[in-house]
C-alpha cells in the first residue's frame, strides 16, 4: 500500500510527488536497498546521537512521545521520528525539538531521491534515510526513533546500535506483511509477530519489553538471546502498578510517578515502558523530576484526543467529540476500557479495507448509540455492509465526517475512530494541525 502526502509548499510537493510514485517492488524483502541508499549518502545511520528505538503493535508512538517529553524535561535536545504523519509529512521528522522546515525537507528528499536513482527504494526507505541525514547533520543529545509496521525488515533497523531498544504491546496487525510465509521463522502467528518486533534488538543493547502471553514472551526471549541483547521484561525485571498514580519498581528501586494527561489506562502503561527504557540505558541521565514532568506534559494527537473548538466540532452541537486512530483489536479493547462506565457514544468509523472490520466495532458494540461509516481518505475502505455483522444497530453511510456529524441525533457524545488517515483528515478539518 502506498502512503500519501501533500504540501502547500511547491518545492516540498514536487518531492512528495516523486515520493508518492514509489512503492515496494513486489517480492522484495530485506534491508539491502536501504543499506545501499545509506552507503551512497555516507552512512548517516552510523552518526546519530544516542538512539531510543521502539517497536510494537500498539503504543510505540505513545512510548516515543513519552521518551521525547521526558528527555526534553531534563533540558536535553531531542530528535524524534514517528509515523505515520496525520496532516503534514513534516510530522515524521522532528529535528532538535521542532518539526522539519519545508525548505530543508524539500532539499533532503531531493538529495535522497536523486541518490536512489536505479535502486527503486520505497516511500519508507526514502523517508527513513532522509531522517537519518537530518539527524546526523544536526547536533542533539538523543534520538527517538519509531519503527514502521514491523521491526526486523523495517528500514530503521539498519542502525548498527542504540542506547536502548523497547517493545510496546504485541498483537495481531498488518498480518499480510508480518505473517508472510518464510522459512526459518516461527509458525505461530503471535510468536511470529513477536519475533519480527524483537528483531530490532542489537548486540549488547538492553531490550526493554512489556509482559506478553507466554508464546510471545518465549519468542522475544529467544530472539534477544540469539542477537545477544540483554532482555529487560515487565513482570520479571521491572513492574508498574497503576491506580491513582504509577508506582514503578525495578532492581534500582521504587519510583512514585504521576499519571499521564493522555487519557486511558494504556497510556500509563506506555509511560511506564518509557520509564523502564530510561532506567536501563547509560547514554543520558534523567532525574525523577524530569520523568514525572515528561509523563504529565506529553501530548500525542489522535490517541483518545478530545477535539477542541473548530469548524468540525461546531457541527456537533456542543457535544464532546473524541478522536482515535485505533484500527486493530488491541486498540479496540483499550478504547472500550476508556469508555467503560461512561454513557454510550455515536461511532463515526472509517477503516482501511485490509483491516479487520470487527476489530474496533466488536469491543465497542455495547457502547454505541449509532454507527456511521465514512471513507478513509485516499485509501480503499470498508463499506457499511462489512460492519453490519458485528452490530444490531443500523449502519449508516456518509461521504464525509461533516455529513455524518450533521446527521446525528441531538443527544450523545461522538467517537471518530478506525484509521490514522481518517484521524488526520479530522484534525485538518478542525484546524488542529499537529506541531
Amino acid at each position: 500500500m502506498k502512503d500519501f502526502a501533500i504540501s502547500e509548499n511547491p518545492a516540498v510537493q514536487a518531492q512528495l510527488d516523486r515520493l508518492g510514485a514509489l512503492s515496494l517492488p513486489s517480492g522484495r524483502l530485506g534491508l539491502d536497498t536501504v543499506r545501499e541508499l545509506c552507503a551512497r549518502l555516507g552512512n548517516p545511520q552510523d552518526r546519530l546521537p544516542p538512539v531510543f528505538h521502539v517497536a510494537g503493535t500498539n503504543g510505540k508512538g505513545s512510548t516515543c512521545t513519552y521518551l521525547r517529553y521526558i528527555l526534553e524535561a531534563e533540558g536535553l535536545t531531542v530528535h524524534s521520528a514517528t509515523k505515520p504523519h496525520l496532516v503534514r509529512y513534516n510530522e515524521r521528522i522532528r529535528i532538535a525539538g521542532k518539526l522539519i522546515e519545508d525548505d530543508l525537507l524539500a532539499a533532503l528528499l531531493k538529495e535522497v531521491l536523486d541518490a536512489g536513482e536505479g535502486l527503486e527504494p520505497s516511500f519508507f526507505e526514502v523517508t527513513t534515510v532522509a531522517t537519518f541525514l537530518a539527524y546526523a547533520r544536526t547536533p542533539a543529545d538523543a534520538c527517538v526513533i519509531e519503527t514502521g509496521l514491523g521491526g526486523r525488515l523495517d528500514a530503521t533497523n539498519v542502525m548498527p546500535t542504540a542506547a536502548v531498544c523497547g517493545i510496546a504491546t504485541l498483537g495481531m496487525d498488518h498480518e499480510a506483511f508480518l505473517l508472510a510465509p518464510e522459512d526459518g521463522v516461527p509458525t505461530d502467528p503471535l510468536a511470529r509477530i513477536a519475533f519480527e518486533k524483537a528483531s530490532i534488538a542489537k548486540p549488547g543493547v538492553p531490550l526493554v519489553t512489556m509482559a506478553y502471553p507466554q508464546v510471545a514472551a518465549d519468542s522475544v526471549a529467544e530472539t534477544a538471546a540469539r542477537i545477544g541483547a540483554p532482555l529487560v521484561m515487565r513482570g520479571r525485571d521491572w513492574e508498574a502498578e497503576i491506580a491513582g498514580s504509577i508506582l514503578y519498581r525495578d532492581a534500582h528501586g521504587e519510583l512514585p510517578l504521576p499519571l499521564p494527561a493522555l487519557p486511558g489506562t494504556h497510556q500509563a502503561e506506555n509511560a511506564a515502558l518509557a520509564v523502564a527504557m530510561m532506567r536501563h540505558q547509560n547514554a543520558v541521565r534523567v532525574s525523577l523530576g524530569a520523568l514525572g514532568k515528561g509523563i504529565v506534559d506529553a501530548r500525542w494527537p489522535a490517541r483518545l484526543q478530545r477535539l477542541g473548538a473548530g469548524p468540525l466540532t461546531a457541527l456537533a452541537g456542543g457535544r464532546t467529540v473524541w478522536l482515535d486512530g485505533g484500527h486493530n483489536p488491541d486498540a479496540g479493547r483499550a478504547i472500550a476500557r476508556h469508555l467503560e462506565g461512561q454513557p454510550p457514544v455515536h461511532l463515526i468509523m472509517g477503516m482501511l479495507a485490509n483491516k479487520d472490520p470487527s476489530a474496533i466495532l466488536k469491543p465497542l458494540a455495547d457502547r454505541a448509540l449509532s454507527i456511521s461509516v465514512v471513507p478513509a481518505p485516499g485509501h480503499d475502505a470498508h463499506k457499511p455492509a462489512d460492519f453490519a455483522p458485528f452490530t444490531s444497530l443500523p449502519v449508516g453511510s456518509f461521504a464525509t465526517v461533516p455529513e455524518a456529524l450533521a446527521a446525528l441525533p441531538a443527544e450523545g457524545d461522538v467517537l471518530i475512530v478506525g484509521s490514522l488517515y481518517l484521524a488526520g483528515e479530522v484534525l485538518r478539518l478542525n484546524n488542529e494541525i499537529p506541531d
